[in-house]
């Protein structure tokens, strides 16, 4: 049977108003917008990023499988390549597609955004929708002026149901891709204090993830985090962008979508709640009270989207922390095991305080000790230092036995670590791998946290590189 495509080149046409050189011979199956990963029948989009140009992979990902190229700058060697499609603008040709695959689909669409737990949320619920129709999400954290556009480009025509997570550091980003995707649902995960550099206050935040709401159709809902100081801004929000319902989840007894109970085990959660007046009890596979009320707001948006809420909580079993967001490993050391918690893909206060709380949660092995190993939070603006000594308390709280740290912000933590409980601190995180990778010894619980830029991903591969992994039986 053949292969059904994504895009037919006459769509395409009609979509972009691009002007077709060369016979497209195969079905145009994918959208993608990096040689490296292209497959067969691929439609690749020459953008010029910040420090790459696409044009210069174009001729590479023809030669390596793509069915067309997206180009604004043909040369020969591309068109020696591969068929082409010639536009002014390679990203408004994306979001051209994006616009088309949205007007065509029939889809239930769901967007999220907030502070944090964006990603973890859009995971959920492309699991849980799974269960009871085709679901086209988000890949990774393809959230912002390129991968919002991309992810709608690559969603078929036959979809059930479509995630799609929204972020942003300024105000005004969500709008414009809000404005493509046109939820029927939008979610708001939390507001917190992230990307502070670029806000004058949390409340400038909030307003700036009620953006969401601007785009939602006609008859749509708004789901929020019932739990937070915010709540009554954004609801009040949405409801001045014609937003009806209006849907919160937490332990308030106000909410709608209520917490009743739950246990917290070191890899999984035990979850009894009310979501929209249905019980459910439910086991989900992420660990953290934060990744609980995240469900919550899953199966909400689950139940409103009309899929099947029984399904949708037994599928959450299976859920997996996305990588740098609390993925757990066993690895192998003289005389036992290590569990190392990856939280290294981005960090705020309350990102931070959540992955600690997963700490002590966590049991050591005989002798073994639980150590965090914490770089800078970025874009916290003038309240950085302040915020991040204030982590003090909670290392404290989550019985932390060793502290490293890295980073001029996390210095100021440092300053208020006791002796006791210092390990190592360095400038930059690369500094901080003899003494930690040295350091670590069978019966450890080992967590990283920090932004992105802060570059504690290295710190958790080379852990990984010294110690291999073990099987849960030990071996």
């Amino acid at each position: 049977m053949a292969e059904q495509a994504l895009w037919t080149i006459d769509e395409l046409v009609a979509a972009t108003g691009g002007a077709l050189r060369g016979h497209v011979a195969a079905p145009l199956t994918g959208v993608s917008i990096d040689s490296r990963s292209v497959t067969k029948g691929d439609i690749f989009a020459a953008i010029k990023g910040d420090r790459v140009d696409g044009h210069d992979y174009a001729h590479v990902a023809l030669a390596g499988g793509a069915g067309l190229a997206i180009v604004s700058r043909p040369t020969e060697a591309m068109q020696a390549a591969g068929p082409l499609l010639i536009v002014d603008d390679v990203l408004k040709a994306l979001e051209k597609m994006g616009l088309w695959a949205r007007a065509r689909s029939k889809a239930r669409i769901i967007a999220v955004t907030g502070s944090v737990g964006k990603t973890s949320t859009k995971e959920m619920l492309r699991l849980a929708l799974s269960a009871s129709g085709y679901t086209h999400a988000s890949v990774a954290s393809f959230n912002n002026h390129w991968g919002v556009p991309l992810t709608l480009a690559r969603m078929p025509a036959d979809t059930a149901y479509g995630v799609f997570e929204i972020g942003m550091n300024h105000a005004g980003e969500i709008t414009p891709l809000v404005k493509m995707v046109r939820p029927h649902i939008a979610v708001i995960t939390t507001v917190v204090a992230s990307h502070l550099g670029h806000f004058g206050s949390v409340a400038e935040i909030a307003d700036a993830k009620a953006e969401i709401f601007l785009g939602v159709e006609p008859d749509g809902r708004a789901v929020l985090n019932r739990d937070n100081e915010y709540f009554e801004r954004l609801s009040a929000a949405a409801v001045a962008a014609g937003i009806e319902t209006v849907v919160g989840f937490g332990r308030a007894a106000a909410a709608e979508a209520r917490l009743e109970k739950s246990a917290l085990h070191a890899d999984c959660s035990c979850i009894t709640a009310t979501i929209l007046g249905e019980p459910v009890i439910y086991k989900l596979g992420m660990p953290g009270e934060h990744m609980v009320l995240n469900s919550l707001a899953a199966l909400t948006a689950v139940k409103l989207a009309g899929a099947d809420l029984a399904r949708a909580g037994l599928a959450l079993a299976g859920a997996l922390p996305a990588k740098g967001r609390g993925v757990q490993s066993l690895l192998r050391a003289p005389g036992g095991r290590i569990l190392l918690i990856d939280e290294s893909y981005n960090a705020n206060p309350v990102s931070v305080r959540a992955a600690l709380a997963l700490l002590k949660r966590a049991e050591p092995g005989k002798s073994g000790r639980r150590i965090a190993v914490l770089g800078d939070m970025l874009e916290l603006g003038d309240q950085a230092a302040t915020l991040h000594a204030e982590l003090a308390g909670a290392v404290d709280e989550a019985k932390v036995d060793v502290l490293y740290a890295s980073g001029p912000l996390m210095a100021h933590l440092w300053d208020k670590t006791p002796p006791y409980r210092r390990g190592a601190y360095a400038d930059k995180s690369d500094g901080l791998a003899p003494a930690l990778l040295g350091g670590l010894k069978a019966g450890d619980v080992v967590m990283v946290k920090g932004s992105l830029g802060s570059r504690m991903g290295p710190l958790v591969d080379a852990i990984k590189g010294q110690f291999s992994p073990a099987e849960k039986d030990g071996r």
